[in-house]
């Protein structure tokens, strides 16, 4: 077995680990640069998936605007979170985005992945605490609509990181804030991560990371940070030393 079952806990992320809501975050974010930014900057480069995992995967949804926005040379006031979605600032805009969001979940459901639940399982039936930590505002009602609500004893998410002022991944201040609360040490409590942001949060905070690839590539993940890179959490359920980094580089 890899080293997820004689950690402390597990703190996994939501969008893209557990569940494949990471793919509505992408038709989210697409349809709302693809009609904001031709209006704002036309001479800028369209925005695309690259732009998804470069500058939006993991990170918090106001963070995510002013990183595309950045890159394309446009600013826009911050605004604050109440603003309505027509709102030209950073928070309209993510709340735009964010109303997308809910109405493909609405209508669409929420996918978990077979081989999440299946570590899930495990590691419940082993007495393994486990945590959520999200950037996402949204992380309880996925939860809830996926069903899993009530398999996670701590939840720090992009509400949580508000009220408490915790900076976001990729700092590790929400990992840590999840370890504490469990009453777990970092060194012994495996991260599971499929962002950069948030797999160099892990690393920060001194734990023991496991990145899953979902579509940004092995390398990345293994240059932020991750001890071991899997391509479904299934693969934790068997000793894949394939999938580990060379020994120099720092196994779990």
């Amino acid at each position: 077995m890899t080293g997820v079952f004689d950690a402390q806990a597990v703190l996994f992320d939501l969008d893209g680990v557990l569940t494949d809501t990471a793919a509505v975050h992408r038709r989210a974010w697409s349809a709302l640069f693809t009609e904001f930014l031709p209006r704002v900057a036309p001479d800028a480069a369209p925005y695309t998936d690259a732009d998804y995992f470069a500058l939006v995967d993991g990170k918090a949804r106001a963070a995510g605007v002013r990183s595309v926005l950045g890159s394309r040379g446009v600013t826009v006031p911050d605004g604050t979170s109440q603003d309505p979605p027509d709102a030209q600032t950073v928070y309209g805009l993510g709340n735009r985005k964010n109303i997308r969001f809910t109405e493909i979940i609405g209508s669409d459901g929420v996918e978990v992945f077979d081989g999440s639940l299946r570590l899930l399982d495990a590691l419940a039936a082993a007495g393994i605490p486990m945590a959520v930590v999200s950037s996402s505002r949204n992380a309880v009602l996925v939860l809830g609509t996926a069903g899993l609500l009530d398999r996670f004893a701590v939840i720090v998410d992009g509400v949580v990181a508000q009220d408490e002022h915790l900076a976001g991944k990729p700092a590790p201040d929400m990992f840590l804030t999840a370890a504490h609360v469990l009453g777990v040490d970092p060194v012994r409590t495996v991260v599971i991560e499929d962002a950069v942001s948030g797999v160099e949060a892990g690393r920060r905070g001194g734990f023991r990371v496991i990145g899953v690839d979902r579509g940004i590539g092995a390398a990345a993940l293994w240059a932020a940070g991750a001890d071991v890179v899997v391509s479904d959490l299934a693969d934790l359920l068997e000793d894949r030393i394939e999938r580990r980094r060379p020994a120099t580089s720092g196994n779990i």
